[in-house]
């Protein structure tokens, strides 16, 4: 193999730990990755976003413990760089604020490996504002003082400028400070900074996990220790902490404090998890099942080439209602070509689903629920003219249950299956370790997010409450020994959501 580098390195902020708060930029090359060398505190659902067969390298970079010593780091940036054409080195926060992403870019740069930076959201801003403080404020201060509190004060080169740090006017931010907090504060004070400064730590800055304590300068060591507070912490001292108790915008949403789990397929919990974020809570997307196509697809296509005979269009799910549309499209061009077929919606989901293509469902019950189908196709019978004799294409998933399609056969209507898709285990590696870190309620959006859950060998972690977006999710819970806290009154994610606020409740 040549010596010479043939791709590129990028050095991505991964942020404070709110998957929110990663750039667009940086989520699009972890996507693209083929090689991920990340720290210790990058949130390990970042990792979730890489493509199949992508090289994850641990380098586990927090305080004094390192999987690997930076030099060594620096090497292997470079090797991965001969292997993969584009590799992401994944850092908490910023790579160049006490990142030594520095160090890495010089080393690469000596490499002749070519490289890019993408900056991240540092804690230093991040969690001083998700604990209601700003770092800056026209009333307080105009100027921002950052320093590591990880060296030791005695080492002589590079040492800390205490005494410029003392003088400084405005607000100070302490990084990596927690190990030597008490040591630091009372060589400020010995230098000049005044005891009485008002002053604060936030420890996992971002997360459900956010704790802080307020203070002052001469008290804040004694109220982190009686707090329990560790590292990682961002320390804040300065005017601009008495804000806090005003500005806590973060405490007082419904969710805040609170990590759920949301097990829908990746492509799918988009609208949960930013419901869920929008309330404060924090989203740890963990996918159970993945949506695969059908056994037999000439089967399929052919059941959606001729669906533009048929009296009733019955869709069971929003997945049916995407696939049979795409591969409708790939056949015709026009909504048109549906014909004057009816449309069925077994629930509020899919039928919001089928108004993305601009259709209206002529018969769809409140519960997402086989019997429920048909209970309104009973009681409509007047109003659509009944079912006898009418043909009907059932679009459905490969293990459906059969109430539909049985129910409707008794009705002597003529029925024919369009299996759109079926779904299949998500991989779930290190999903257990990731339950086991916390959390408060996992999510189940239809019986296989629960099957696929149980038959992983997943389980609930103690005091950890389940929510179900409906009945038939429910009775697969109950079955695997999982009873659910709340199931949702409608089979839509905006009464799922709702469920879990009023659960969740402060």
């Amino acid at each position: 193999m040549s010596d010479k580098a043939k791709g590129t390195v990028y050095l991505v902020g991964a942020g404070p730990g709110d998957l929110g708060l990663m750039t667009l930029r940086g989520r699009e090359l972890v996507e693209r990755a083929e090689c991920v060398v990340y720290d210790a505190l990058v949130p390990r659902q970042m990792l979730s976003w890489c493509k199949e067969g992508c090289e994850l390298v641990d380098v586990g970079k927090r305080a004094a413990h390192h999987t690997l010593p930076q030099h060594e780091i620096n090497k292997l940036l470079v090797e991965c760089a001969r292997r993969h054409a584009l590799v992401v080195r994944l850092k908490g926060g910023d790579p160049y604020i006490f990142g030594r992403g520095g160090e890495e870019a010089q080393a690469l740069a000596e490499a002749g490996v070519a490289f890019e930076v993408v900056p991240g959201i540092s804690s230093a801003i991040a969690g001083p504002a998700y604990a209601g403080i700003p770092v800056t404020h026209r009333d307080c201060c105009s100027q921002l003082t950052i320093f590591t509190g990880h060296e030791a004060l005695s080492k002589e080169a590079g040492a800390l400028d205490i005494p410029g740090i003392a003088a400084a006017q405005g607000t100070k931010i302490i990084l990596m400070g927690m190990a030597r907090l008490r040591e630091t504060l009372r060589a400020l004070v010995a230098a000049g900074q005044a005891g009485d400064t008002p002053a604060a730590a936030v420890q996992w800055a971002t997360t459900a996990r956010q704790r802080s304590v307020r203070a002052t300068v001469e008290t804040l060591a004694d109220a982190a220790e009686a707090a329990g507070l560790g590292a990682p912490a961002v320390v804040v001292i300065g005017r601009v902490v008495e804000l806090a108790p005003a500005l806590d915008w973060r405490c007082r949403l419904p969710l805040a404090g609170r990590r759920i789990v949301v097990t829908r397929t990746r492509e799918q919990a988009g609208e949960l998890t930013g419901a869920l974020r929008e309330l404060g809570a924090e989203v740890v997307e963990l996918p159970t099942i993945r949506v695969v196509p059908p056994e037999n697809r000439a089967e399929f296509a052919a059941a959606v080439v001729d669906s533009r005979h048929y009296d009733w269009l019955i869709f069971s799910s929003p997945n049916g209602v995407k696939r049979f549309f795409d591969a409708f499209f790939s056949v015709y061009e026009d909504i048109r070509e549906l014909g004057g077929a009816r449309i069925a919606a077994l629930g509020p989901g899919t039928a919001a689903e089928l108004k993305k293509y601009g259709l209206m469902a002529d018969v769809m019950p409140r519960k997402a629920v086989a019997e429920a189908l048909i209970a309104e196709f009973d009681r409509k019978a007047a109003e659509v003219g009944g079912v006898e004799h009418m043909t009907m294409l059932w679009v459905h998933a490969q293990q459906a249950r059969r109430t539909i399609y049985d129910e409707l056969m008794k009705r002597k209507a003529i029925v024919d299956e369009c299996i759109a898709y079926d779904v299949e285990p998500a991989p779930a590696e290190g999903a257990q370790a990731l339950l086991e870190q916390g959390v408060d309620l996992i999510t189940f959006t239809s019986s296989s997010t629960a099957r696929f859950f149980a038959e992983m060998g997943l389980v609930v972690p103690e005091g950890c409450r389940i929510a179900s977006m409906g009945p038939v999710t429910s009775a697969t819970l109950r079955e695997y020994g999982m009873p659910p806290s709340v199931e949702a009154e409608l089979h839509t994610i905006p009464s799922l959501v709702q469920a879990i606020q009023t659960l969740l409740a402060h």
